[in-house]
């Protein structure tokens, strides 16, 4: 069973998975884009109803109940009349891919960022994370210009709610 839990960035195992997901982000970083950039989120950013960050509860290699990955939103400005947030941070240990978590993960943050009233979400990319691209594809969004100045992106996608 899987569940999500509202948390601080800032909270010992938000941290925790945040360190996971910058280093494995690091390694698998294209050499031709230089150096990896780590940015940590600013935790006020992720506070409702601004924001939310979410921890997925699932089970570590061992079946034990254990956090297994992380995903949040935040507000951006938007063009008039939109409500605008971004998808930040996505990301699940290795042995619960696959498993259409990551999708859960998408579908309750999109859900979250409705409650919060967003009329669109945006978020950005990397060309070697073709797995969160087919997904982000996948759940309807499309790509669109670059809404920010990413220097670890290559693609940036939007998606009407």
């Amino acid at each position: 069973m899987v569940s999500y839990r509202e948390a601080s960035v800032a909270d010992d195992a938000a941290l925790a998975l945040l360190a996971e997901y910058f280093s494995a982000r690091a390694e698998a970083f294209p050499a031709n884009m230089g150096e990896y950039r780590r940015t940590f989120p600013d935790p006020e950013e992720f506070v409702p109803p601004n924001g939310v960050f979410l921890l997925v509860e699932g089970e570590d290699l061992a079946g034990e109940a254990a956090d297994v990955g992380c995903g949040g939103i935040r507000s951006l400005p938007g063009a008039a009349g939109t409500a605008r947030f971004e998808v930040k941070h996505v990301w699940l240990q290795p042995h619960v891919r696959g498993t259409g978590l990551g999708r859960s993960l998408l579908e309750e943050l999109e859900a979250r960022a409705r409650a919060f009233g967003a009329t669109e979400l945006v978020l950005d990319t990397n060309a070697s994370q073709q797995e969160a691209t087919n997904l982000y594809r996948s759940s309807g969004f499309v790509e669109v210009a670059p809404y920010n100045d990413n220097p670890n992106a290559t693609h940036w996608f939007a998606k009407s709610l």
